[in-house]
Order: C-alpha cells, then structure tokens, then sequence
C-alpha cells in the first residue's frame, strides 16, 4: 500500500485517467487531477464518483499548472493531457504541438521549480514508430507521420533531456493502443462497437462509415496498461519502457469480432478500398439485413501509419508486467457495455 503518497494526474478526464485513478485510489493513495473548466459533463462521469481533489488548470496556461504543482505537492505526477486523436491533429496541428509538446515543458518546468523531487509518468506513443514496419523496442528509430506524433515524439525527448539535464526522474511510456469502455466514440474501435450495437437494435443510422479497413495495430486493455505506468514510477532509476500486447489485429478483425459478439452475420463484398461494403445480417433471416459498413476517403489520413506491434519484454523483465486482457476479451468488454446502454 502506498498510504500518504499524492498523486497528480493531468488529463484526468480521459479513459486513461480514470483507470489511473481508481488504480491510486486502491493503493491508498491522495489523487489530485488537473481538469479544464470546459470539460464537458460526459467526459467527468468516471471520474465524479471517486474520491478525487480536482484542480482547475490548463496544459496551455503555464500559471495555473503552477498551481496545481504548487497545492498538489506530489510524490509523483502523471501526465496524461494530451490531444490524442491522431486524425484530428491533422486538422488542428498547431493545437495539438502547444498541447502535447509545448504543454510538457511547462509542466517539467513547473515541477522543476516547485517540486523536484516527484518522479514523472510521461505518456509517449508508440505513434512515434511511424512507418516502422517490424515489432518495436525501446531502441527502435522513431518516424513521426501525423502532428501528433511529431508532438509527442518533442515530447518524449524533451523529458530524456530534462531527465540528463536536471537529473529528474521521468518515466517515458512508448504505450501502444489501448481500448476500454470508456474510449471516446471518435475513435474507431468505440466508433465500431457503439455503431453496431446503434444499428443491429435500431438506435442508430443503418450505415457504419470507416477508413482504412487494413491497418493492424497492437490493441490492448487500457486498465491493463495504467499498471505499467505506476510501476514504472516505483523503481529506483527513470527509464523508458514498450507497453503493449506484441500481437497485432486489423481493423476489420476488430470489425468481424465485434459482429461475432453480436451474433449477427457480417457479409464482405466488392473490392478492397472506397468500393467495399460490408453487409451486416441477421442471422434468422427476419430481415433483408440490419445495416452497412462503408468506406469513407473522409477517415482516411494524410500519412497513415499501417502497422504497429510492440515488444514489451523490457517491461515484462524489469517490472514484471505482462497484459492480462485478450483482443478478444477487449471487444467483448467494449461491446456489451455498449449494448447496456441500449438496451
């Protein structure tokens, strides 16, 4: 048990942050969590419940994490604010670098002046690989291809820096993807969870518009993953760590899986790209089919990055971290939470 240690959580609405925070909270810990004052009701309904001391601050307003270091006085940080939607960031870079590069030194800075001493849980990406189509490792070359991996990429080697620097112990986590229940509908694994279940009981448009069908990602559990974080902050040194499941899945194999969830029959046809179309069926026959999925060139990338796969043998060997949820598992969870809320 860690009784008496404070933890501050930026980005604490977000599914990761929540996770975290129940995981704390378990361990006896006092939570602290930056939030925007624009923070919608929706995104807090994790969060409302817990036992949480709540500071309202900005990544963008240098002040106001000040103060949040400054009243929080924590043994350890986590950060985890961030403008995470890889697409959106083509649309808003500007944004996502004051965000997600610019934010953290003014955070590192913060701490820096006013609480030194705190050991640092930065939230990199495996993003950062770009198009590095082998399994990566901690010493893999990084090849950002979106705004947000450029900007978590200055990031990640601003906190090596820092760590060089004002020997401050900072922990970089290269986390691959990872899902729950509590990922936001804009993300194409909630996106085809929430979309089927809205179409197969009717609460929703009969047709499901995706991207890219073929990317393959490495997609794990997000409450498997929170682990990680605090473990990497339990050691007596800072290093950086791959966190992710080593098996990969494509986005139609999320698609067939949930349909297999769902008991509904999922029928492929015409030509891979813009021209295919999956038929989504009832597998009685009561009707002629339950609704579509199509491709849109809109959800598809400027630069898209079309596999990733982690290697977390570092993890596994140095903090004795494995996953513990299957991809099947996740999909299973992710569907039939969705599915609570419809019916």
């Amino acid at each position: 048990m860690s009784e008496g240690k404070r933890a501050l959580i930026t980005g604490i609405t977000g599914q990761d942050g929540g996770y975290l925070a129940e995981f704390l909270l378990e361990r006896g810990y006092e939570v602290y969590g930056l939030i925007r004052r624009s923070s919608s009701m929706a995104n807090r309904k994790w969060i409302d419940p817990l036992d949480i001391k709540l500071i309202y601050g900005d990544m963008l307003d240098s002040v106001s994490i000040e103060n949040a270091v400054i009243k929080s006085q924590p043994h350890e940080v986590y950060n985890l604010a961030s403008q995470s939607h890889v697409g959106i960031s083509f649309q808003i870079p500007e944004y996502t670098a004051k965000v997600n590069a610019i934010g953290v030194i003014k955070l590192l800075e913060a701490i820096r002046k006013f609480c030194p001493g705190a050991k640092v849980y930065q939230a990199s990406t495996s993003e950062m690989y770009g198009s590095y189509d082998r399994e990566a490792t901690e010493e893999s070359p990084f090849s950002a291809n979106s705004p947000y991996a450029a900007s978590k990429l200055f990031a990640h080697n601003i906190c090596e820096m820092y760590r060089e620097a004002y020997k401050m112990f900072i922990c970089c986590g290269i986390l691959f993807n990872h899902e729950s229940p509590r990922r936001g509908l804009n993300f194409v694994t909630r996106k085809i969870t929430n979309g089927l279940v809205r179409m197969i009981t009717g609460k929703g448009d009969e047709t499901l518009l995706l991207g890219n069908l073929n990317a393959s990602r490495d997609w794990g559990y997000a409450g498997d993953y929170v682990e990680a974080m605090w473990l990497m902050l339990q050691q007596d040194e800072p290093d950086d760590y791959v966190i992710a499941t080593g098996k990969t899945h494509t986005v139609r194999e999320f698609i067939e899986e949930a349909c297999k969830v769902l008991k509904v029959k999922l029928t492929w046809n015409g030509k891979s790209g813009l021209d295919e179309v999956g038929i989504v069926e009832d597998p009685c026959g009561n009707v002629p089919y339950l609704g579509f999925i199509q491709i849109s060139e809109k959800y598809y990338r400027p630069v898209d990055v079309h596999f990733l796969k982690g290697n977390s043998q570092k993890a596994e060997k140095k903090l004795g971290w494995k996953p513990k949820t299957s991809f099947k598992d996740l999909v299973n969870m992710m569907v039939w939470s969705d599915y609570d809320e419809f019916v």
